[in-house]
């Protein structure tokens, strides 16, 4: 009996530390990097137990056109202030996509900010 129990205790380990060993692959590599520019439209900070802060930006490829929303989570904190500065402002975010992330507890989203870039306004032509 104590080597069923053993055996098994063994298991519920090896499965935790594959299931801790994917989880940081998944987190620390990245599928694709990348710009995306646009209006910042929100970000708050969500969830039960683990908060994470999410957000959207409006894809507007000229005025009068459907925007397209892109939908993010920012992981640092420091990178949270600049774009809830910049909302209803163009910005340019710089993310990763990780794709396989196993729980909602990182991010709502796989698209991670790495970086914020603000565009200057042009002027109307008209």
């Amino acid at each position: 009996m104590g080597k069923v129990i053993g055996s098994f205790l063994g298991i519920l380990v090896l499965v935790g530390l594959l299931l801790a060993g994917y989880t940081w692959v998944v987190l620390n590599w990245s599928y694709s990097v990348g710009d995306r520019a646009g209006y910042a439209q929100k970000l708050s900070k969500k969830g039960w137990i683990c908060k994470t802060w999410e957000g959207e930006i409006a894809l507007v490829t000229m005025p009068g056109t459907v925007a397209e929303k892109f939908y993010f989570t920012v992981r640092n904190d420091a990178i949270a202030e600049q774009i809830n500065a910049s909302i209803g402002k163009r910005i340019v975010l710089e993310y990763e996509e990780h794709v396989g992330i196993p729980t909602s507890c990182f991010g709502e989203t796989g698209y991670f900010i790495t970086g914020i870039k603000s565009i200057e306004s042009s002027p109307n032509i008209n």
